[in-house]
């Protein structure tokens, strides 16, 4: 997963508990990864259990990644403001009562609404938490902590998965939320004890931009939930339009109060260049793509072919490491080749895998063309984080992977909601053909992202080429 913004700091001496304390930040942060994939698995029964409709079943997967991405570049600023260590247990503790809440959730209102609390949680801790590794580590400790934090993407989406069967076809559904509150609770007591009382990072405390932060999580909020109507209502109709319409009203907005605020959520200007715009677009697609892939499978496996839960999270097994054997491969090839050709080659190959089902609906096919299109998925993952960071200076990385993770939880959110109005008719049980036409859409975006990653995508540059001010290019 993309790293959120974080102000960089060393502390004099090395802390002795460090190393734990980045296992137990680490698993906190697995817990934020996995709380996407390991619900992925468990919709189907959710759905059926608590009699939910297709919207809500949406909002299941999107409430969460909308929250988490519309609020995690505030999450950093009250870092700043407050300090990492009481924002972590804050953001740590909210998310472990909102899995426990969203566990025994007897209502659409009650799931989405703890759905909501998880997110808000894990926009606190996220940011929060990697601040603390950069803070704790020094030199080369640093580069391998957050080497290790990195890993964590990769391994999530493969543990999800397995976890996912695993804990819906044993003791239910609500455990993939109940499972989080004890780890929750021993993390929180551990790090408590362990970590620093150190007062926050920033001498000149920013202020906090609240309303940078309710326009762009209102406004692309307005946009899920056009995207999702537009399964029954249509794509062309008056509720859609005007939906459509007031998220882009309050996206100019956003961007307007970004400029005259005295302490931005985001410098927007970072966006006006090509390739900070280029890789949040390149993340926002794959990782549509993704979400998209695991909604429509695990749908299509349950309800379709009337496999369990169990089944499902080992069929997905292959797509997961695929999407982590296409992300090494690509971080080695990088420098060789460039962003442009291995973005472009990584769209085609996820358009072609995801033609596959496309032409040909079964149970392999289905496997070996996600998992096809998962190799090229995760390549697009470092890419774009290697776009957009690879040409920022120093003191602009930290806001630079802000935005790229911003999009990221933006780009769940939008895959979910478009693939479910697409496939509406197949996951309500009326048929097979929505599944098809998922397929198909997703391969047509991934052929068109293809076609706008080689137009856009810088090529190959060299360490002293890349731009040392901030001034857009």
């Amino acid at each position: 997963m993309a790293q959120p913004a974080v102000r960089q700091t060393s502390p004099h001496e090395p802390h002795p508990a460090r190393w734990r304390i980045l296992g137990f930040l680490g698993v906190a942060q697995l817990m934020l990864i996995l709380d996407v994939t390991v619900v992925a698995i468990a919709l189907p029964h959710i759905g059926t259990d608590l009699e939910l409709s297709r919207e809500a079943l949406t909002w299941t997967v999107s409430a969460y990644t909308l929250t988490f991405g519309g609020l995690m570049l505030l999450g950093g600023r009250i870092t700043d403001l407050v300090g990492a260590k009481q924002v972590v247990l804050a953001g740590l503790l909210l998310f472990t009562v909102a899995s426990l809440v969203t566990g025994l959730a007897g209502s659409a209102g009650m799931l989405v609404g703890g759905r909501v609390a998880q997110g808000v949680g894990a926009a606190l801790l996220s940011p929060s938490a990697l601040s603390l590794v950069v803070a704790l580590f020094d030199g080369e400790e640093r580069n391998k902590a957050l080497g290790v934090w990195s890993a964590l993407g990769g391994g999530g989406a493969a543990l999800g998965v397995l976890l996912g069967g695993l804990l819906t076809a044993g003791p239910g559904w609500s455990w993939v939320f109940y499972v989080n509150v004890p780890i929750g609770l021993v993390i929180a007591a551990v790090l408590a004890a362990l970590l620093p009382a150190r007062p926050a990072t920033s001498a000149d405390r920013p202020r906090l931009d609240v309303l940078g932060a309710i326009l762009v999580t209102s406004s692309s909020a307005s946009l899920i939930y056009a995207l999702i109507a537009a399964g029954e209502r249509g794509w062309l109709s008056a509720l859609t339009g005007w939906l459509v319409l007031a998220a882009a009203v309050g996206y100019v907005l956003f961007v307007l109060w970004q400029r005259r605020a005295r302490s931005p959520l985001m410098d927007v200007r970072l966006l006006a260049r090509r390739p900070v715009a280029t890789g949040a677009f390149l993340i926002l697609l794959a990782t549509a793509l993704m979400i998209a892939v695991f909604f429509l499978g695990t749908f299509y496996f349950q309800h379709a072919l009337g496999y369990g839960a169990l089944q499902a999270g080992l069929l997905f097994l292959p797509v997961a490491l695929a999407t982590m054997l296409g992300a090494n491969l690509t971080g080695r090839l990088l420098g060789r080749w460039g962003g442009r050709r291995l973005a472009v080659t990584g769209l085609t190959v996820a358009a072609i895998g995801m033609a596959v089902p496309a032409v040909s609906m079964n149970t392999v096919s289905v496997v070996i063309g996600v998992a096809v299109a998962a190799a090229g998925t995760g390549a697009m993952f470092v890419i774009a984080s290697a776009t957009a960071l690879g040409q920022v200076a120093p003191h602009e990385a930290g806001i630079a992977s802000g935005i790229v993770s911003t999009f990221h939880e933006f780009g769940a959110s939008v895959g979910a909601a478009v693939v479910s109005s697409v496939a509406a008719a197949s996951l309500v049980g009326t048929t097979l053909s929505g599944f098809t036409n998922g397929f198909v859409v997703a391969a047509v975006a991934a052929a068109a992202g293809a076609v706008v990653a080689a137009l856009l995508t810088p090529g190959r540059t060299n360490r002293q080429d890349q731009p040392q001010s901030s001034l857009p290019d």
